[in-house]
């Protein structure tokens, strides 16, 4: 959220709304201060040569099966 420009108040505001969590904005900017080094890291890794991408798809139909109406892929 704060990568996406909330600021710590936006952020406290939306987590009490949600998730009814109290939690101050010094917190949230202590947490992000602390993960911003690694996000940034994780930014910056060299990138894999080839990634493996699986596609899963599938078209749902009513069957009979023993003596039932049931949906099966």
């Amino acid at each position: 959220m704060y990568a996406k420009g909330m600021t710590t108040n936006d952020i406290e505001s939306h987590m009490r709304e949600l998730y009814d969590i109290e939690i101050s904005d010094s917190t949230i900017s202590r947490i992000t201060d602390k993960i911003l080094t690694i996000v940034k890291e994780w930014q910056e890794r060299p990138l894999e040569e080839i990634y493996a991408v699986v596609f899963m798809d599938a078209i749902h139909y009513h069957v009979r099966n023993e003596g039932r109406i049931v949906k099966r892929a």
